[in-house]
């Protein structure tokens, strides 16, 4: 675990590089004897940053390059064992990050396509005065960077960019609307005009002359056989034996690895895998109470991960979700920092922070199976939508006039059936693109525009061109497929990665997630459509390949979400912060959104004619956001709620 930030042309990079060690360090909390806090200079004037182990000797200087790193790459003995036979490299270190080095000094740029991880590394090179930064192939591991003034700046976290004097805090249109439309941001922009993240698979170069250079160095390919026949029983063994390894790799580790447990099939197959290189396995599960159970009608996560544990005897413990909600949430959005509306972070952030205490520093999580493999409700949904635009005009409109008049609470309980059914015919007529872009959009264009105000109009515009992009870029003989491959390049990255890696680090560990593997990811696109969804089943494929470990009631339970009770939340324990933060006074003051449209989301909410959860959630989340980066300064606060009026949320 560890943390980068480096600084270029600034009149005090050595400061820059100080403060950015004091707010990063969670990334690398001081631990007797094994961890290292050292401000560094490649070179007057570049001070970086970093925090790891002893062991990998950081800033690792070695034939006039310096390199600091931040993941792991879980094939560094095979490509050590390569560059002894090969260049005969003499090493030493028993580190990745070496390797990393070396694998840099003989293959240039090329090295990346070599490496299976998650990382984001900084070589410098002391002859040419070159800085050589990328990112890992799918953006597990985050990187951030800024131009300011003639001066450069990178980092693990935007909070450490925004600390440095002449950042730019102007608000990025698109940025703004993605996180209202999405609940979270899309792309490659973050909040801030003028700050970006450095893309996943890309690399950039910074020269002496303070010229950028971005380069994308892989990319997913389109299998030409994509939608044809394959054989089912070969390919569910290959799928079997590519993830069997994934897992093993990935269990590399000085300190015993636990897994996420939910009881679902993806963490319950990673699990039993891991179990294979542990004997001792961990799990964690978080449990939820039976208040909050009834007003979300969550599945019983508990009772299929206690089933599981028990058969193969892991050391299994059941994390209740605390309910502090009040304080939990803004110390979250501060850690997240970019202004996400996904609950699941703050189970993130629980899950690992009770793991910590036990020891834990390393989890195991199933995350990327949906995306890759097709098991989304909402991508099998979008596939309904075409079956449904084929029933007869009259027909459609009975039962868009029934659903409309279904409630989603009923006598404060929630209706399952009433959510799904109007998020359903939210999309259920709209073409391919615009259906499966809806499908996880909590508002359509015209909404949007009542939402926003007209000076971030812009950003509808962006959002709806980025989107139709990435759901056209490939696989177009394939929907099915074409869906997932979105889903890797929009939802996966924007959302899932993101709160992953910030949110286990706000608590000091670290995720590591054998699903989204270049092996796995390339070998499950490679799957055409057809064995992905079957008989109605999603994830077909991976279901048949999981019977060589799994029993069938585990593999063929119902599809139960990572989530969190936020209608619960909205309802009881945030019902007085959103009046207090969502009220006129706030939204005139940001000048984001039309309180007319939020004064309506929360009423309809409330009545039970709308489930508006996630969108108020959302729009709480983005005022805590603003109070922290907007109106704090940030880097130096500790979000609590100690006090009774507004300034609780953050002192």
């Amino acid at each position: 675990m560890c943390g980068l930030a480096g600084f270029i042309g600034f009149t005090n990079n050595a400061e820059l590089a100080e403060n950015a060690n004091k707010i990063q360090q969670h990334r690398g909390p001081r631990q007797p004897v094994c961890v290292a806090r050292r401000v560094y200079c490649f070179c007057p004037p570049t001070p970086v940053d970093h925090r790891s182990v002893e062991a990998a000797n950081q800033p690792l200087h070695k034939n006039d390059l310096a390199v600091i790193f931040n993941g792991e790459i879980y094939n560094y003995k095979e490509l050590q064992a390569k560059l002894i036979s090969e260049k005969q490299v003499v090493f030493q270190t028993s580190s990745d990050t070496e390797v990393v080095l070396e694998m840099y000094k003989h293959y240039g740029p090329e090295c990346l396509n070599y490496f299976l991880g998650m990382f984001a590394f900084a070589v410098y090179d002391k002859n040419s005065n070159e800085l050589f930064i990328a990112r890992d192939h799918f953006g597990i591991k985050p990187l951030f960077y800024t131009q300011i003034n003639g001066a450069f700046a990178f980092s693990s976290e935007l909070k450490t960019l925004v600390t440095i004097p002449g950042f730019n805090k102007k608000i990025n249109a698109k940025s703004l609307v993605s996180c209202l439309n999405y609940i979270w941001i899309s792309g490659n922009e973050t909040m801030f005009d003028g700050c970006f993240k450095l893309p996943p698979a890309h690399y950039m170069i910074y020269n002496k002359a303070g010229e950028l250079k971005l380069v994308k160095y892989w990319d997913l390919k389109e299998n030409a056989a994509s939608g044809g026949s394959a054989d089912m029983a070969s390919t569910a063994q290959d799928v079997a034996n590519t993830i069997e390894l994934s897992v093993k790799r990935h269990m590399v580790a000085d300190v015993p690895v636990s897994c996420f447990l939910s009881g679902g099939l993806d963490s319950s197959l990673i699990s039993v895998l891991a179990k294979k290189s542990n004997e001792h396995l961990s799990t964690y599960t978080i449990g939820t109470g039976d208040k909050d159970k009834a007003v979300e009608k969550m599945p019983d996560d508990e009772k299929y991960a206690a089933l599981l544990a028990e058969m193969h005897h892991f050391d299994h413990h059941v994390i209740k979700i605390s309910p502090d909600i009040i304080k939990d949430l803004p110390h979250m959005v501060r850690h997240l920092d970019e202004p996400i509306g996904d609950p699941a972070a703050i189970n993130t952030y629980l899950i690992c922070k009770a793991a910590r205490e036990k020891g834990v520093k390393v989890l195991l999580s199933g995350m990327g199976a949906d995306e890759i493999f097709f098991g989304y409700r909402r991508q099998k949904a979008t596939l309904m939508a075409v079956r449904f635009n084929l029933l007869p005009g009259p027909l459609k409109y009975v039962i868009a006039k029934v659903v409309g008049m279904l409630p989603v609470k009923i006598s404060g309980k929630g209706f399952k059936f009433g959510r799904w059914a109007k998020r359903f015919m939210s999309f259920a007529t709209m073409p391919l693109n615009e259906a499966y872009m809806r499908s996880y959009s909590y508002y359509d264009t015209n909404q949007l525009k009542e939402l926003v105000k007209p000076d971030y109009w812009s950003g509808i515009d962006a959002i709806n061109k980025e989107h139709e992009e990435k759901f056209n870029a490939k696989f177009k003989n394939d929907p099915i497929n074409q869906i997932c491959n979105t889903d890797i390049s929009m939802f996966m990255l924007g959302l899932n990665l993101t709160y992953s890696d910030r949110a286990s680090m706000a608590a000091s560990v670290e995720v590591r997630v054998p699903f989204i593997d270049r092996l796995v990811v390339s070998k499950a696109m490679e799957i055409p459509g057809n064995l992905k969804i079957r008989k109605g089943i999603s994830k077909f494929i991976l279901k048949k390949a999981a019977e060589k470990w799994l029993p069938e009631k585990i593999i063929y339970r119902p599809k139960a979400s990572f989530g969190a009770p936020i209608r619960s939340w909205i309802s009881n324990d945030l019902r007085v912060m959103v009046d207090e933060l969502l009220s006129e006074e706030s939204i005139t003051k940001r000048g984001f959104v039309n309180y007319a449209v939020v004064k309506k989301l929360i009423a309809d909410d409330r009545n039970g004619t709308a489930d508006n959860a996630y969108q108020v959630y959302q729009l709480l989340t983005l005022e805590l956001w603003c109070m922290e980066y907007l109106d704090a300064h940030p880097g130096y606060q500790t979000l609590n709620a100690q006090t009774n009026d507004k300034q609780q949320y953050v002192s």
